[in-house]
């Protein structure tokens, strides 16, 4: 069996080219799209809250109207996240899904004593965004290209180990590969993105509120890709050996490569808020999210093996190496405007996102941040997403009934409106007295996507996306 010696210079190569390929847009794209962990209330109403903002959501989304409060409120929150995706490759469909279910949010809003307008602080945990995510795939490639053909055009040690290239001379590697395999795998990921948030408010003027929050950023994001390309057609029979020199690599049967990727992350950012009575019917709302710094921490594994008719293979193990480097996410500039008559509430929000000032700020290498920061501005485009809202309280009850939608279009320059994000809401709100409420919130969103698996267009999944988050929390004023 061939095996790669545990060489630090041999290995520490490969996994150091191989990390810089996961090192891309992609990332930095993952910490910088808003979740949508604000509230069961916000997220019922489709998280257009801006100009309403009158429980502790607001400070995520709009401190200024933490201004609003007038009594001390304790929330907490539990959120149920459902993705499901249906992903097609060379025309056969796949489907996978998978759930979760996490404490979305503890809170605490205490008003301070004043004698003229407003003063208001808040602390809490939450739980802003959900990494998982799923992708499996199948598909037969009758093409002349795989994967194994890539890493041999890298010259990547991974093929060689594994019996699958040779060495032409000091520069070049090749493969008897050509296409024709079964290609299956799966993309599992998975992680949270948390933030301790630090919230104050005040009435500067009557009507008039402005608000800060400051989160301390905190989570984990892992990913694990298997994949594997098989012979399933007998392309390369016992006859065929993919190693001149090397008996035991004819027959052909299956590559399995296997990598994971974990990160640690940790920054901070800053909301800035104004929330301003027009009259006791209408609001409007400003907000200014700073950038957030992230540091993130990356481990990297990868390993894989071989099978082959005339032996028993080859196996390929590798040692996890680290990386530490620094993505910071765009300015996001929000404005929003509510209407309150006769126990109905509409609003309506827009959220501007320049995804093109996405940046490797810090680590890596400086060719390496450079390229990366070109793509990303080559690449993006800015973003306006928008959300509309209602809130009805029915006469004579204590149920309050909600409805929303979200459309957030896709960040990618010229990619079609099925690749944007589209969220229809719908929530119920119950005050039980004078004191406590339950709220529950559910939004159900649906959009497309795809991935290469390699090259660019060669081994493409499509993937139909339908996301189903639900949000229960429970308040409680005094």
């Amino acid at each position: 069996m061939r095996r790669i010696p545990f060489l630090t210079v041999v290995v520490s190569l490969f996994i150091f080219s191989l990390s810089i390929n996961a090192q891309n847009f992609n990332d930095a794209l993952r910490l910088s799209e808003p979740g949508l962990g604000s509230g069961a209330r916000a997220l019922g109403m489709g998280n257009s809250f801006i100009a309403v903002a009158d429980d502790y959501s607001a400070a995520m989304i709009n401190p200024a109207g933490l201004g609003l409060m007038k009594r001390m409120e304790f929330t907490g929150m539990m959120k149920y996240n459902s993705f499901a995706n249906d992903v097609t490759l060379y025309g056969n469909t796949t489907s996978d899904d998978r759930a979760s279910t996490d404490l979305g949010r503890i809170g605490l809003v205490f008003p301070y004593p004043v004698y003229r307008g407003s003063l208001v602080f808040a602390i809490g945990f939450n739980r802003e965004k959900s990494f998982n995510r799923v992708i499996s795939f199948n598909g037969y490639n009758s093409g002349n290209h795989s994967m194994i053909q890539e890493l041999a055009a890298n010259r990547d040690d991974l093929a060689y180990y594994l019996g699958l290239s040779y060495p032409v001379n000091t520069i070049l590697d090749e493969t008897l590969i050509n296409g024709n395999l079964n290609q299956d795998g799966k993309i599992l990921q998975e992680g949270n993105l948390n933030s301790w948030s630090f919230s104050g408010a005040m009435e500067v003027s009557k009507g008039l509120f402005v608000g800060v929050t400051l989160n301390i950023k905190s989570g984990e994001f892992n990913s694990t890709r298997d994949y594997y390309e098989e012979d399933t057609r007998d392309v390369y029979g016992d006859d065929f050996q993919l190693d001149p020199d090397d008996s035991r690599t004819a027959g052909f049967v299956r590559f399995y490569m296997n990598d994971i990727i974990k990160w640690d992350l940790s920054g901070w950012d800053m909301k800035l808020g104004m929330l301003y009575n027009i009259n006791k019917f209408s609001r409007l709302g400003v907000t200014v999210k700073f950038p957030t710094t992230y540091t993130v921490k990356e481990t990297y594994f990868t390993d894989g093996y071989s099978d082959f008719t005339s032996s028993s293979g080859f196996e390929f193990d590798a040692y996890e190496e680290n990386f530490e480097y620094d993505i910071t996410t765009p300015f996001e500039l929000g404005a929003g405007a509510a209407f309150d008559m006769f126990g109905l509430i509409l609003s309506g929000d827009i959220n501007v996102i320049d995804y093109t000032s996405m940046e490797f700020s810090d680590g890596l290498t400086s060719e390496a941040r450079l390229n990366n920061n070109k793509e990303i501005k080559d690449i993006f485009r800015t973003a306006v997403n928008y959300s509309v809202g209602a809130e009805y309280k029915i006469p004579m009850t204590s149920l309050l009934i909600r409805a929303g939608y979200m459309y957030k279009p896709s960040p990618f320059k010229d990619d079609p409106s099925d690749y944007d994000r589209k969220y229809l809401t719908g929530g119920l709100g119950i005050v039980l007295n004078e004191n406590v409420s339950i709220d529950v919130g559910y939004a159900h969103g649906f959009w497309k996507d795809y991935n290469d698996n390699y090259g660019i267009g060669l081994s493409r999944n499509y993937h139909d996306i339908k996301n189903d988050r639900l949000f229960v929390s429970f308040s409680s004023r005094f």
